[in-house]
């Protein structure tokens, strides 16, 4: 025992883990239009593969709900037999950013736009899940999905199976929202796997007339890539997908690292190392055509929650998948749709970042609304291009703030007039500095001085020199203008190492 000190507590706890995951990985494989089993089997090498490798030592791995919409619209797009390639790639791409030393860097990202591609994600989800709960189907894009809400209520109205389906989903999400205020004895069983153990004893004792997983076999599942898959390869259309799976799962998986280590005092986060772990897990699963994988917050807080001491949790939640999906099969097939979907519902519901919007708001209201903006456009474009625009939105909201200008005049009414410039000149406060120096007598002579000035880019001092060189045009004396501190400074040292 004493090679193991902490076995018992990594035993509790990946029976806690695991019991959390089952529904998990079965409702995302579903959501995301693929069979059932390949969740598990994401879920199985997120603690197998992942589970084993340095990185979080307590974070726990497998198919998340952030990656439903992308995996998704990558099936829609390219079909079940692309998805290993994608996943394979991706894994291979995080593994190469892992080696690189890039996987600290997603550490930069604007945490608003990871807020607004949660949020976004969670709106599409819930959208979604509620057809897949009344038994419909459901439009393709996010926006269809949003407006044909009306409709779709309106058709289950008239449909006595679609309101049963409806009513098994609106039953599941109740019992996950009340179980927490039932005793701590009885919470040790999770809410997710309750809700759905009692909406399969509740259609089975009714003989309710609602859809059920269908099972394949987890052989049956597995496809490694194919010649006609690996052929998509040479067209630019899959690449934009495989860098979208590879960035947000990184993303997601570094950001929940983040948090995780927040929840324990063990070991901290090598974020390079968890990267190259989660891009080997990856690997693994394209391979065998599952989906990707990301470390998932719902499983790896159950994990610190239930004691868990070392990585010994994780990769036993893994064999006990494992187990499950070659005994216990059958036991899918007796899962109802609906009940899946309403996990779904409740899991994008808590992706939808409530209480960080509104302080944002009070506090930074650009940062509020490049959340906003990034949600809205997962909505109505796609996710990848969602989070392309939060990110640009979050650059060029940093280079504005950071480009602060300040031009005084000092006119005395006769003699020169004096224009004193400080701050960080940039291309982005161009357009205000010319309109100022423009409004300048013509007639008068000027002495520009830029010695206040800490960064002046090569935009602004061409324009600068324009100005000047129009401004002495007219007959006046030429613009003296003296020179940025900064550079002088610069170029002293460089004149230091020439004589060196």
């Amino acid at each position: 025992m004493t090679k193991f000190p902490y076995l018992r507590q990594d035993f509790l706890a990946s029976i806690v883990v695991f019991l959390v995951a089952v529904p998990l990985c079965i409702g995302v494989a579903v959501a995301s239009g693929v069979p059932a089993e390949l969740g598990l089997i994401t879920g199985i090498v997120g603690g197998l593969v992942t589970g084993f490798m340095r990185g979080s030592s307590l974070q726990v791995s497998g198919p998340a709900a952030g990656m439903t919409v992308l995996v998704f619209e990558a099936v829609s797009e390219f079909g079940v037999a692309a998805l290993g390639v994608i996943v394979l790639m991706a894994g291979l791409l995080q593994l190469a950013m892992g080696f690189l030393g890039i996987g600290r860097w997603f550490r930069a990202i604007s945490v608003s736009v990871v807020e607004g591609m949660l949020c976004g994600i969670g709106l599409v989800i819930i959208a979604g899940q509620i057809y897949a709960a009344a038994g419909l189907k459901a439009p393709e894009t996010g926006i269809g999905k949003i407006a044909g809400l009306p409709g779709a209520f309106t058709d289950a109205l008239g449909s006595t199976e679609a309101l049963t389906s409806l009513a098994i989903g609106a039953g599941t999400i109740a019992v996950i929202v009340l179980w927490k205020k039932l005793p701590k004895a009885v919470q040790s069983v999770p809410g997710a796997l309750a809700a759905v153990v009692l909406a399969t004893l509740a259609t089975l004792a009714f003989s309710l007339p609602v859809a059920t997983v269908e099972v394949e076999g987890l052989l049956g599942v597995i496809q490694p890539p194919g010649t006609d898959a690996l052929s998509q390869l040479a067209g630019p259309a899959i690449w934009g997908t495989i860098i979208a799976f590879a960035l947000i799962a990184s993303a997601e998986s570094l950001f929940s690292a983040a948090a995780v280590d927040r929840l324990h005092d063990g070991p901290r986060t090598q974020y390079n190392k968890e990267m190259i772990a989660q891009g080997a897990g990856n690997t693994v699963c394209g391979l065998l055509g599952a989906l990707p994988m990301t470390a998932v917050i719902v499983r790896s807080s159950a994990n610190v929650n239930a004691g868990a001491k070392t990585k010994a949790s994780r990769v036993l939640h893994g064999v006990w998948l494992l187990l499950f999906a070659a005994a216990m099969p059958w036991a899918l097939a007796l899962i109802p749709l609906p009940a899946l979907a309403g996990i779904l519902v409740h899991a994008g519901w808590k992706l939808i970042p409530f209480r960080q919007v509104v302080a944002l708001w009070r506090a930074h209201k650009g940062e509020a609304l490049i959340l906003v903006v990034t949600a809205v456009s997962i909505v109505a474009v796609n996710m990848f291009e969602g989070v392309l625009i939060g990110l640009a939105l979050s650059v060029v909201k940093t280079a504005w703030e950071a480009s602060h200008v300040k031009l005084e005049v000092i006119d005395k009414g006769a003699g020169p007039i004096q224009a004193y410039l400080s701050g960080n000149a940039t291309f982005l406060r161009l357009p205000k500095i010319l309109d100022n120096l423009e409004s300048l007598p013509q007639d008068r002579p000027v002495e520009l001085d830029l010695s206040g000035l800490h960064h002046l880019d090569h935009a602004c001092r061409t324009a600068l020199e324009n100005w000047a060189e129009r401004h002495s045009a007219t007959g006046t004396e030429p613009v003296k203008v003296t020179e940025p501190e900064l550079e002088s400074e610069q170029s002293k040292e460089s004149e230091k190492v020439t004589v060196a």
